[in-house]
């Protein structure tokens, strides 16, 4: 990388970086921030400037190293050491700083700026970056309710006309859902499993549960759809079977990619849930078996007696799966 120029202004570029970066400290004037940086590595106000920036930059991005305070003039050469290592891991364009003696890189006015405008500089870009990121974030988390919305309005054979807002459509939502409502029996929806209202710290504890939850649950699919793959695998390896490879190829495929390893549940999901859904069912049990059992639960194996059982297994875990969004709920009450 090109070595930037020095420039004959760096104070008051690095002044300028400091205050929008919220620096509060001691270096806020020019002559405080010169004489910091002729007295260089003996200036205590410089050591903490470098400290506060180092901090700042580490919080904003993954990095190994750091710059930790020190205890007096003999911890100075182990804080030149974590400097050129912070700097190195930054790729500072400025080589002065990242070579030659390590004891003779910050003995000059000039190194000691290109050190603070290099950190406050790279600390506004990486805030720039953060705030960019975050404001993407929320960006997509509006497009996503966007496209809920829209989808509910569809099923509700309602206008789409997310230019007006959300909450017009929330209104015209509930609305049309109670009309809806007036005209079926009663129980026909079945009364709401979660019987009270819940506040924010609470509905912050259950995402935070259901986030857990849906990473076990991802990692018990991966395990079942990896099954399913050596299963299948496993057909071809028969003489007549290898003939046909394209066509099981052709068949399996599409259904596998159908396949997703990410759970759909979220909190909307206990929100709908009705009283119902808290009956847990055996996986095992006849009336569930009957909907699992099918004509290819039975693969005989060549040169065996035995039978593998993998689709059923197979069916019974991803009902397993789904039977533990109904423990997930009791749990839920529970706390």
């Amino acid at each position: 990388m090109k070595e930037l120029p020095p420039g004959p202004g760096m104070e008051s570029d690095i002044l300028d970086a400091l205050e929008a970066l919220g620096y509060t400290g001691a270096l806020l004037e020019e002559e405080a921030l010169k004489k910091a940086a002729e007295n260089g590595l003996s200036s205590p106000e410089f050591f903490e400037l470098c400290i506060w920036l180092g901090s700042q930059i580490k919080s904003l991005c993954n990095m190994e190293e750091s710059i930790t305070a020190t205890d007096g003039v003999k911890d100075i050469e182990s804080f030149q050491l974590e400097i050129s290592g912070f700097l190195r891991e930054m790729a500072c364009p400025y080589t002065s700083l990242v070579s030659g003696d390590i004891k003779d890189r910050l003995r000059e006015k000039e190194d000691c700026l290109k050190l603070l405008l290099f950190l406050s500089t790279e600390l506004q870009a990486l805030k720039i970056l953060q705030s960019k990121k975050v404001k993407g974030s929320h960006l997509e988390k509006h497009n996503e309710i966007i496209q809920e919305m829209q989808t509910i309005c569809e099923a509700l054979g309602l206008p789409n006309s997310s230019s007006s807002g959300i909450p017009p459509l929330l209104t015209s939502v509930e609305q049309k859902v109670k009309d809806i409502l007036s005209k079926v029996k009663n129980n026909h929806v079945g009364k709401s499993l979660l019987t009270k209202p819940l506040n924010s710290d609470q509905v912050e504890r259950l995402e935070k549960i259901n986030d857990a939850l849906c990473s076990e649950y991802e990692c018990r699919r991966r395990m079942l759809m990896k099954r399913l793959d050596v299963t299948v695998q496993s057909f071809g390896w028969s003489d007549r079977a290898k003939v046909k490879t394209d066509e099981i190829a052709r068949i399996y495929q599409p259904k596998r990619h159908a396949l997703s390893p990410k759970s759909t549940i979220s909190l909307a999901h206990l929100l709908a849930a009705r009283e119902d859904l808290s009956k847990i069912i055996r996986t095992s049990s006849g009336s569930t078996r009957e909907k699992t059992a099918c004509a290819i639960n039975k693969v005989h194996c060549s040169g065996s007696e035995k039978w593998t059982w993998a689709f059923a297994d197979l069916s019974e875990g991803i009902l397993e799966l789904n039977t533990g969004f109904a423990w997930y709920l009791n749990f839920i009450f529970s706390i």
